[in-house]
């Protein structure tokens, strides 16, 4: 595989990161969830991720995924719905996402060739 496909990616987002259960329990964590719906209808997506991320909150984090899905953001999409547990979110968004590096993949090979055809060789196009 081509080491240019991956450079594509952001490093920071690029895969997933299974967390331990939650730190926060009880009255703490149902304030903190409360917090981050709260953030989260306001806008503060990231502050709300934050929260959600804490708490494990699956509702929370399967919301701010389909936020990231609707933002075209979809590795971070499926990292959160990755979190919630959402089996029926992740199974479409890994295969989109398998479409979608086989496409590269292929586009990449594609180019690839191209330039490996001496000019002398190439078609040329009248207009």
């Amino acid at each position: 595989m081509d080491k240019k496909i991956l450079e594509k990616f952001d490093d920071q987002n690029a895969f997933i990161k299974v967390s331990a259960p939650s730190p926060v329990g009880g009255s703490d964590k149902a304030a903190l969830n409360r917090k981050g719906n709260q953030k989260f209808n306001e806008g503060d997506i990231e502050g709300a991720r934050r929260i959600f991320m804490t708490t494990g909150y699956s509702d929370g984090l399967s919301r701010v995924g389909d936020f990231y899905k609707s933002k075209d953001r979809l590795l971070e999409a499926l990292r959160m719905f990755w979190m919630a547990h959402d089996k029926n979110k992740i199974e479409p968004l890994i295969e989109k996402l398998a479409f979608s590096l086989q496409d590269m993949l292929y586009s990449d090979d594609v180019a690839e060739k191209k330039d490996a055809v001496p000019e002398n060789e190439q078609e040329v196009k009248n207009d």
